[in-house]
């Protein structure tokens, strides 16, 4: 079943890679006592996600942090060595945590996987963005398939 607006998180342990490697994170850690922008998607690299999806968080993220976020966390279904390279090309620095879900826990425990599997990417995260305050899913815009409008930087930035 997917997440909905109220619930909350489920406790997942995620990857993010820094200066010292690949570290664990949790979702505990990611969003308790936090407002938090988390925006996901179906691959890093890919044409949407790289030439606008990323790029509009890190351009909007002073003014998402005016509005009262905490952290913007970018969430794919990748590794977390991918992530940090994606996120190094595309100079995200402290703006926007890049987040790996590479076997898909997250994904799938929020009910948000997508089945890319006869294009040859398998279980990817579906295009989403959302809002959660102190572990509670405020906001939710999932996109419909092939579709780049509601989980943009801009229209969440408005939502605040």
């Amino acid at each position: 079943m997917t997440i909905q607006v109220g619930d909350k998180i489920p406790s997942v342990t995620l990857h993010h890679k820094t200066d010292a490697g690949v570290e664990e994170i949790t979702t505990e850690d990611i969003f308790n006592g936090k407002k938090v922008a988390l925006f996901a998607l179906p691959g890093a690299f890919t044409p949407t996600c790289s030439a606008a999806h990323l790029p509009g968080y890190v351009v909007k993220s002073d003014e998402l942090k005016a509005k009262g976020v905490d952290s913007i966390v970018c969430l794919s279904v990748n590794d977390a060595h991918v992530m940090r390279a994606w996120g190094e090309q595309h100079n995200v620095e402290d703006r926007v945590m890049m987040i790996a879900d590479g076997s898909a826990y997250f994904t799938h425990a929020v009910g948000l996987e997508l089945d890319r599997s006869s294009g040859g990417m398998g279980i990817r995260s579906q295009r989403y963005a959302m809002i959660v305050n102190d572990g509670i899913v405020e906001l939710l815009n999932i996109e419909a398939p092939m579709k780049f409008e509601v989980s943009d930087a801009e229209t969440i930035l408005n939502s605040l």
